[in-house]
């Protein structure tokens, strides 16, 4: 089947024009999950037992069989049963094999969804699911279109936010949506009276708490003081960070730290900051952290760093198990 992008998708769910298999594909999870809530919204509009008629199936901790069964039931007073299948990407050869027969298959009745963050295209469910499937990509966005959904989700919270605040916001957050989200509402708390978001609050909230979260992360790595680097770490991803964010942020830190060493090498501390400009009230801290490297244990860290960041990307166990070997390792 084809596949469309996230703003033809749109288009599509306006037509109402529902097909009997989507595959939701991408890294921004957040509008891939939205999408799939809205197919699901748009199926089972009208219909009065919703619960009866609606079932969510993670191949983790239940079998194909049990999400094939769901889909070839009737509906219940309604003309249509919306099933989403996830976590499909590892199953064993008879689940591979009854999803496949289904897809060739599928029930009128009825309107099923698989959500995939990436999907390996030397397995047959794969390319079978990309022959018989809509396709809709969600890969992550970039800084105009966070940009865009956060004006438009400050719209819909009836806030708003200079163009400056903005751009300020995702070089801080990132584009990842979920995350700018939990942000939004953090903010959103702290501007309820005057319904204005200000660079202040942004900096504030956002900014050097987020930033001390990182450089405090980073001091420990330096110190080799595993514990703390740990606690740190297991801290910002209950706060909501995100992995493939922390990994960056890491990966910044060291990359900083080997620029200005070389700096230092043939200019003076005016130099390296010219060449890296950041808050006076994080100068200090930056140069205590590079007298206490060398450029050889830098270069080490970078590599270590760049594997682990390779190995989140081609799903070597998972991205928090993956960030904590790193944290163990750059601490040695």
């Amino acid at each position: 089947m084809t596949a469309i992008s996230r703003v033809q998708f749109d288009g599509h769910l306006k037509e109402r024009r529902l097909e009997p298999l989507y595959l939701l594909n991408g890294g921004e999870t957040y509008l891939r999950d939205a999408a799939g809530r809205a197919i699901t919204d748009a199926a089972l509009e009208g219909t009065l037992i919703r619960e009866f008629n609606e079932s969510h199936f993670s191949l983790l901790n239940s079998n194909a069989k049990e999400a094939i069964t769901a889909a070839e039931q009737l509906p219940l007073m309604s003309s249509l049963r919306v099933i989403t299948i996830r976590d499909f990407a590892k199953i064993h050869n008879t689940d591979e094999e009854t999803l496949i027969s289904y897809l060739q298959r599928p029930a009128p009745s009825s309107v099923v969804i698989f959500l995939a963050t990436e999907l390996d295209k030397r397995r047959k469910l794969t390319n079978v699911l990309l022959d018989t499937c809509l396709l809709v990509e969600f890969p992550p966005l970039k800084d105009g279109e966070a940009k865009a959904w956060v004006k438009l989700r400050l719209k819909e919270l009836k806030f708003t936010a200079g163009e400056q605040v903005l751009s300020e916001l995702i070089a801080l957050v990132g584009t990842d949506v979920q995350t700018l989200s939990s942000e939004l509402e953090k903010l959103a708390a702290a501007a309820i009276k005057t319904r204005t978001i200000t660079m202040t609050m942004v900096d504030e909230l956002i900014g050097r708490s987020r930033e001390l979260s990182n450089f405090e992360l980073g001091d420990h790595l330096l110190t080799h003081n595993r514990q703390r680097a740990l606690e740190t770490l297991h801290r910002l991803l209950e706060d909501g960070a995100e992995p493939v964010m922390l990994i960056g942020a890491i990966a910044g830190n060291y990359h900083r730290l080997a620029v200005a060493k070389e700096i230092l090498t043939r200019g003076s501390r005016e130099d390296v900051f010219r060449t890296l400009p950041m808050p006076f009230f994080k100068r200090d801290a930056f140069l205590s952290s590079l007298q206490r490297t060398n450029i050889k244990k830098l270069a080490q860290a970078i590599k270590l760093i760049a594997a682990a960041d390779l190995a989140i990307k081609t799903s070597q166990a998972t991205p928090r198990l993956q960030l904590e070997m790193l944290v163990c390792e750059l601490a040695a």
